[in-house]
């Protein structure tokens, strides 16, 4: 079965509600088994808007990201997402090896 992604890219405008939300969505993250393959700021901008941050997690399978994502746990982090600043998160399917 392939793994599951989510592939966030993040311009933290507000340290605090970053910092929070941080906090809550490793409570999710433990829960739903995510692995953080990518964790740190852009490195070489080949094409498109840079973002400080850029994150990579990995997950059992789609299924499983897609539950992460509408858990009650990370809805509680989410709320403080909302105000962090300018993201991009998309939540895909990786290919069967």
């Amino acid at each position: 079965m392939a793994k599951g992604y989510w592939v966030a890219r993040v311009d933290v405008s507000n340290e605090e509600a970053y910092g929070r939300y941080r906090e809550l969505n490793s409570i999710a993250f433990r829960k739903y088994g995510a692995k953080f393959l990518v964790r740190g700021p852009a490195g070489k901008v080949a094409k498109g808007t840079p973002r400080k941050h850029n994150v990579v997690l990995e997950f059992e399978d789609y299924e499983t990201a897609l539950a992460c994502y509408e858990s009650p746990e990370y809805q509680a982090a989410k709320v403080h997402l909302d105000s962090v600043g300018e993201i991009d998160l998309v939540i895909v399917p990786g290919t069967e090896p």
